[in-house]
């Protein structure tokens, strides 16, 4: 049994800025079916949830490189920019159809709106993908203009300025912010951007979540409120 969201917990930040992939939804069902999609053309072996979860948090065109790696190709591959422009559009026809939210990130989202706080993306995702898919799961409100992705900007997470743009986009004080992500990427930016960092356990991440070095590491959003008083108290 899952303990009640206590909603004064969400208010002990002015901003919240989250990661897409691995921490608000599971997208990787999707990123997979246009992955393999594009392996079986090419005559390799498909990508396991397991595998391919290691993959994710770099941006699409890494997420190629490493695909290849796994069968043994090398990051000058001729074939790799073909099979990134292929998986980008397979991945554009079907965004989020077998995407899922993680359990209570709902509930979580919620409580930061009726609190008041203001919230944002910060990902390595192509920004139309990622406006596709918050669209097509209905939370784009919560977020407004405040997402950025790994092509917004010429830097991109763990760079402080992809984050910190975000945080300007929501207007409020960085040092009033947390960040939430799953991945070394996240607390690499967060850490340069000087925020607090939470991560999830169940994300997509080649290290263990252990050893990424969040200030905190929640295994269910049910676990936030507690995950919010702990970093407010040092923060």
């Amino acid at each position: 049994m899952n303990a009640p969201l206590n909603s004064d917990d969400f208010s002990l930040f002015s901003g919240v800025v989250f990661d897409l992939d691995g921490t608000l939804i599971d997208t990787l069902p999707d990123i997979l079916a246009a992955l393999n999609r594009v392996m079986s053309e090419e005559g390799l072996r498909q990508i396991d949830y397991e595998e391919g979860r290691t993959f994710v948090g770099g941006g699409a065109h890494n997420l190629i490189e490493k695909a290849f790696a796994a069968i043994g190709a090398n990051a000058d591959d001729p074939r790799i920019d073909p099979a990134f422009d292929r998986f980008i559009r397979y991945y554009e026809e079907e965004p989020a159809i077998r995407s899922t939210f993680f359990p209570g990130i709902e509930d979580c989202l919620a409580a930061f709106s009726d609190a008041g706080v203001k919230m944002g993306i910060c990902t390595n995702k192509p920004i139309g993908l990622t406006r596709q898919i918050i669209g097509e799961m209905k939370i784009a409100d919560y977020f407004g203009e405040a997402v950025l992705g790994g092509d917004s900007l010429p830097v991109r997470k763990p760079d402080a300025a992809h984050l910190k743009e975000v945080i300007r986009l929501m207007d409020v004080p960085l040092d009033k912010t947390v960040m939430i992500g799953d991945s070394e990427t996240d607390v690499g930016a967060a850490r340069n951007a000087g925020l607090p960092v939470i991560a999830v356990d169940f994300g997509y991440t080649a290290l263990a979540p252990e050893k990424i070095g969040a200030d905190v590491l929640i295994s269910s959003f049910f676990d936030l409120p507690a995950a919010l008083r702990q970093v407010a108290a040092y923060s």
